[in-house]
């Protein structure tokens, strides 16, 4: 979240000759997005309206009186995880199928939505604080988050590692992390997976994982092209995403593993896990969920109504 995209892209372009690193926005910055809750369908614009229309009324009706008053939905996202979540070429706005999914939900709650960027792990203690309504970055639905926040699963992602085309590290499992330098986000479960393997390795008398954490993926990118890490370590929506736009510059290596439930991430206890299910079981009914994530390319991780639970983390 240093620079906007197109910024960092000539940065590696004319000082590394690398790959194009996605989804890229200021932490440092307030870049927003505010649209009406009629902004539904998938898009990659944005705008900025006083107006409210096409609410879907049994799930308005869900909404809590506070929420209603307010009138807008203020929802965090870390905008450097394309294609879940990154800024537009405008250099502010946030986009991405979270973006998209989120604004869909508002238009079916009745209420204008403002989208914030903001770093990974800043995230659920600014839920917890209140400062955000909802959290949709890409999270991890865990037993361990849930202390802390409340979930409402809509996705499945399973974690994938990407290297440097040319010279890069080859590995088939996390097992074979021993030894290697591995660059992750800051708070994901990629970090945390990491760390366990490190302890797995020491134990064995094999050495242990170097694990480098950034503030976000932006700096877990950067760190592979300039060499100081030989592995990328993300979900596999964006690992996938960001080997395609690497013009060549970087491969997926090993096995996609540990399918979890992704969830959008609420104050607990706050009154928002209905309305927000609702909201998503009526998205799958009319089509626009598939669309969304179709328009976006991560349908493969589309999960059934039975599925949209609330805090229906797996481990």
């Amino acid at each position: 979240m240093r620079s906007s995209w197109t910024r960092l892209s000539a940065v590696l372009v004319a000082l590394l000759s690398a790959a194009v690193i996605v989804g890229c926005g200021s932490s440092n910055s307030s870049s927003s997005t505010t649209t009406s809750s009629s902004a539904a369908s998938p898009s990659t614009t944005s705008s900025t309206t006083s107006t409210s229309s096409g609410s879907n009324s049994a799930v308005a009706a869900l909404v809590p009186a506070a929420l209603k008053s307010k009138g807008t939905l203020t929802v965090a996202a870390d905008a450097t995880y394309a294609p879940n979540e990154f800024i537009a070429p405008d250099g502010h706005t946030v986009i991405g199928m979270d973006a998209d999914l989120m604004k869909a939900i508002a238009t079916a709650m009745g209420l204008k939505i403002k989208i914030v960027n903001a770093t990974f792990d800043s995230i659920i203690p600014g839920l917890a604080s209140g400062k955000y309504d909802v959290g949709a970055s890409s999270f991890t639905d865990t037993k361990e988050r849930e202390k802390t926040v409340d979930f409402v699963d809509y996705l499945t992602a399973g974690e994938s590692f990407y290297t440097k085309a040319s010279g890069g590290t080859d590995i088939s499992t996390i097992a074979d992390l021993c030894g290697h330098t591995v660059a992750v986000e800051r708070g994901t479960t990629e970090q945390a997976d990491a760390n366990t393997q490190s302890k797995k390795c020491k134990a064995a008398g094999k050495p242990a994982v170097t694990v480098l954490p950034f503030a976000d993926q932006n700096g877990a990118n950067l760190a592979l092209v300039s060499g100081r890490a030989q592995l990328g370590f993300a979900d596999s929506p964006p690992a996938e995403y960001q080997v395609k736009k690497s013009n060549g510059q970087f491969k997926l290596v090993g096995q996609s593993y540990a399918n979890a439930p992704y969830g959008l991430a609420i104050p607990k206890n706050g009154g928002l896990a209905k309305p927000i299910q609702a909201a998503i079981l009526a998205l799958m009914k009319d089509g626009q969920y598939k669309a969304i994530l179709t328009h976006w390319g991560v349908q493969a991780g589309a999960i059934p109504a039975s599925q949209v639970k609330i805090n229906g983390a797996i481990s």
